[in-house]
């Protein structure tokens, strides 16, 4: 079993590394890596996307390394390999973002990402710390993980769903903000599991060990 964490240069991936090797040693899942080679992650069995700073640059990063987008895409849509998105990876998955310029996503969970706007105006974005999960369906790498749990969070934007379906948890911060979506063998979390302590290593080792 090989998982694949997807570097291009993006965001630190150190501290996720470490995250997910733990997991996959307590869990017996196998191997972890981090790779910019699109042959790697082609092969992989999971797919870790993560993602920080502002959507349109990560687009442009990960687009401009080739063959890297395609073998991402080969491997969820065409194979149905689990991918989880991290933070602006999750955002990625929309049909667009609204940050600076409209720019594509992958189109995988139909919706746009948007400012948050809290109806509080003392409340600062970004939405930065600890915030209470609110569980909306029910979902493998959820398993465990309740309404109340705690996630880290340090984001400006959020991605508002098409389809309600696809909402599994959010947060409030003076009105609802998308903490994670899903569909078909796509997960995405737009806070950090690798810095959410026992909230987020529970949802790591049950991406692990989800089986589609």
């Amino acid at each position: 079993m090989l998982t694949a964490l997807v570097d291009y240069d993006s965001g630190n991936l150190h501290s996720a590394e470490k995250a997910f090797q733990r997991m996959a040693l307590e869990t017996g899942a196998g191997e972890v890596v981090v790779t910019a080679d699109p042959a790697v992650v082609a092969k992989a069995d999971r797919i870790v996307l993560p993602g920080d700073g502002a959507f349109p640059a990560c687009r442009r990063a990960l687009f401009d390394r080739s063959g890297l987008f395609e073998a991402i895409d080969e491997a969820v849509t065409a194979k149905g390999r689990p991918f989880l998105g991290i933070c602006i990876g999750m955002q990625m998955l929309a049909t667009r973002g609204l940050e600076y310029e409209p720019t594509a996503g992958f189109g995988w969970i139909p919706g746009e990402v948007v400012r948050i706007a809290p109806a509080d105006r003392a409340l600062k974005v970004p939405h930065m710390g600890w915030n209470d999960l609110v569980v909306d369906r029910a979902h493998p790498v959820l398993d465990g993980i309740a309404s109340g749990d705690h996630a880290y969070f340090v984001h400006s934007f959020h991605m508002q769903v098409a389809d309600p379906a696809h909402l599994l948890a959010h947060v409030d911060y003076a009105g609802p903000v998308t903490a994670i979506v899903g569909r078909d063998t796509v997960v995405g979390t737009q806070f950090h599991p690798e810095k959410s302590q026992a909230t987020g290593l529970r949802l790591i080792a049950n991406f692990l060990a989800w089986a589609p």
